[in-house]
């Protein structure tokens, strides 16, 4: 009994040294190279009861003080931070949002502990073409500016826009071939000469 304890400390204090602060099971598996998922299952679990942990989702485990974001590119994948959430931050858009906004293989909208969580279904093609997409080391996929401009007149072609000057107009030209859409280049080529 005495050596179970000190692997379910061992499993508790590999999460804490590594960067990220959101885990999926599998991830947990890799990371303390356990093959059983019953057992590693079972460790997470306790070190949830005993508030080491915390489980925001099933199957997603998570130091305390978690990051958003991190947890939105871990519930579904692959998915990306896109669109209003991206948008609002680069000065786009002016409206404010408390939610998280991905793009993802299908649509969902959910909440946890709290924070909304929005997913937009896009081809998966466009999903998985990572120009314009930011990897950072924890995990968090997010689109620059240019890109989540572009996911949202792909995903919804009459959306308004508050300020286009923030965008680089080189790098949204040379991501547009991404989506592989005449449309989309009539439209935004319009709404970046009206600009």
């Amino acid at each position: 009994m005495f050596s179970s304890q000190n692997q379910k400390k061992d499993v508790v204090l590999a999460l804490f040294k590594d960067n990220r602060t959101v885990f999926r099971l599998k991830d947990v598996a890799m990371l303390v190279g356990e093959t059983n998922f019953q057992s590693l299952n079972t460790k997470l679990n306790y070190a949830v009861r005993t508030g080491k942990l915390q489980n925001p989702r099933k199957g997603i485990y998570a130091k305390p003080g978690y990051s958003i974001e991190e947890l939105a590119c871990s519930v579904y994948a692959p998915s990306y931070i896109s669109l209003e959430y991206v948008l609002q931050k680069a000065g786009l858009v002016f409206q404010y949002d408390s939610g998280i906004t991905s793009v993802s293989y299908l649509r969902r909208d959910i909440v946890v502990d709290g924070q909304a969580y929005r997913y937009r279904k896009i081809k998966g093609e466009i999903l998985v073409n990572t120009a314009g997409i930011l990897q950072q080391k924890n995990n968090v996929n997010i689109a620059t500016p240019e890109r989540a401009f572009l996911d949202m007149l792909y995903l919804s072609p009459k959306y308004y826009f508050d300020n286009l000057n923030p965008l680089n107009n080189k790098t949204v030209y040379k991501l547009l071939p991404v989506y592989q859409s005449k449309a989309l280049t009539l439209h935004v080529t319009k709404l970046l000469q009206n600009a």
